[in-house]
């Protein structure tokens, strides 16, 4: 066999073989860095609620983390309350912006629900529920039915948003 019929069978086999096992390689690599993209946002948007429950403790005498409201807060009070529930609200839109999905795999589903069952506990909390309408005023019209699903549903926990 001559080189150029070599050549040219080669150039074949590279076609044949070469060729898809790149786009695949290509395709493989792509979803992984997809995967990595999304697993660093969920990362940064826990960050956030990290730095979110800083603030919290800061402001200890607002018992924030109870599921009951601070009886009689003294104006000052409640404006730091409205304050800190704004950066939640936003926090809460940011996650379900980032995360949520109607159809998600099974890894967007454990980010999600992490978030889900944090929003329905806030929710529980008396005094943010009812100052909702004027919280959520503005927000992405997608978060504010999640957010109204998760009021009627009596904030049980749920696997998903749907």
């Amino acid at each position: 066999m001559d080189m150029a019929r070599f050549l040219e069978l080669a150039s074949y086999a590279v076609t044949i073989i070469g060729l898809p096992f790149a786009v695949w390689v290509f395709y493989a690599q792509n979803r992984k860095e997809l995967e990595n993209e999304e697993e660093e946002a969920y990362l940064h948007l826990a960050d956030a609620y990290t730095d979110f429950l800083k603030v919290v403790l800061a402001n200890a005498d607002l018992q924030l983390r109870t599921t009951t409201a601070l009886p009689e807060p003294t104006p000052e009070q409640r404006e730091r309350m409205l304050v800190i529930f704004d950066m939640l609200i936003a926090l809460f839109e940011r996650a379900f912006l980032v995360v949520y999905r109607e159809d998600m795999s099974a890894a967007e589903q454990r980010r999600w629900n992490s978030w889900d069952d944090t929003i329905r506990e806030w929710c529980l909390r008396e005094d943010f529920a009812n100052l909702l309408p004027e919280l959520l005023s503005g927000e992405d019209p997608g978060f504010q039915a999640y957010v109204e699903r998760v009021l009627a549903d009596g904030v049980r926990s749920t696997p998903s948003a749907q």
